[in-house]
């Protein structure tokens, strides 16, 4: 299944109450994806920020080579990582 922009401001919206978001970030060049996990508080700015930065295919906007591969809500580190890695 293809990601959206949509798929991803879902994401948001049903973590409501969770302590954290994480995106999973590939990188032309790069072996590895990378996890960014965003705490409850920056939900609502992190939220605005990727959707400014990436278009709808979550492609970045104004890096070549840099998509969001993932995206998941939980309550702790670890339930990120065993839903992203």
């Amino acid at each position: 299944m293809k990601l959206t922009m949509n798929d991803l401001i879902q994401n948001f919206e049903e973590a409501n109450g969770a302590a954290f978001v994480g995106v999973r970030i590939k990188m032309d060049g790069f072996e590895d994806e990378e996890v960014i996990i965003n705490g409850e508080n920056n939900f609502k700015t992190k939220l605005e920020y990727y959707k400014n930065t990436y278009d709808e295919n979550l492609n970045h906007k104004f890096a070549k080579g840099i998509s969001i591969s993932g995206f998941t809500y939980g309550y702790s580190y670890s339930e990120i990582q065993s839903d992203l890695l």
